[in-house]
């Protein structure tokens, strides 16, 4: 049994060493360790230098968060400018960029009323005029007009017009308003909520935006659909 284990042994010849068994200086532990994170390190801006034009192209273009305008019929013009004590259902179509991906068209509406006095209007919604100045960054009145989206302030229903009641009434919680967008009942923190309206050429345009909901504050969360 001795003779064999000698000769297994003889066969397999002397060990080689390689460089992590062979006796290493203070200096080349140092000096690999400099060498290892100087890789990462450098593997690490390489990876930087790559992430900030792919992360960047993934980000929508500025023409997404800036919003369109969406011209309103001459029909329906002409119905807002002609509209006493009822609001005026005015569709348009959304046109807007979303990514990569080709532009998105989706219909959708608003509702418009006439404002034959600013002072008057202002006085009732102190939830859009606060002092006197629009908590808005554009004209909630103009071309004699005022325009609400469609979406309840409250948790982003749809809401609608009744003529029976002569308010907005939304059927999901029961929030209610007046003609000018006063709450006077239900669950929303505040009124109805303006959209930015314009003339260009004898034409109303239209810009969509979409508030956060169930908050007296009016914050923009998106300008699509």
């Amino acid at each position: 049994m001795h003779d064999s284990n000698a000769e297994a042994a003889e066969s397999i010849g002397p060990k080689i060493l390689s460089a992590h068994d062979a006796p290493q200086s203070e200096d080349e532990v140092t000096r690999r360790k400099f060498m290892a994170n100087a890789t990462i390190a450098i593997g690490g801006l390489v990876g930087l230098a790559l992430a900030v034009p792919i992360v960047g192209s993934l980000l929508p273009g500025k023409s997404s968060t800036e919003g369109s305008w969406s011209p309103l019929t001459a029909a329906e013009l002409d119905a807002l400018n002609k509209a006493t004590s009822k609001p005026v259902k005015l569709t348009f179509t959304l046109k807007y960029v979303d990514g990569y991906l080709p532009e998105q068209s989706v219909p959708e509406y608003c509702w418009g009323i006439r404002v034959d006095n600013n002072q008057k209007f202002m006085a009732a919604r102190p939830d859009i005029f606060a002092g006197g100045k629009a908590d808005v960054p554009y004209a909630v009145v103009n071309m004699g007009f005022v325009l609400f989206s469609p979406i309840c302030p409250h948790l982003g229903c749809y809401y609608g017009w009744s003529d029976a009641q002569n308010r907005f009434m939304c059927p999901c919680h029961g929030s209610q308003y007046t003609f000018d967008g006063t709450h006077i009942a239900g669950p929303a923190p505040r009124g109805l909520d303006p959209l930015p309206v314009r003339e260009r050429s004898g034409i109303a345009d239209v810009m969509w935006i979409i508030y956060q909901s169930n908050t007296p504050s009016r914050i923009v969360i998106s300008y699509q659909a």
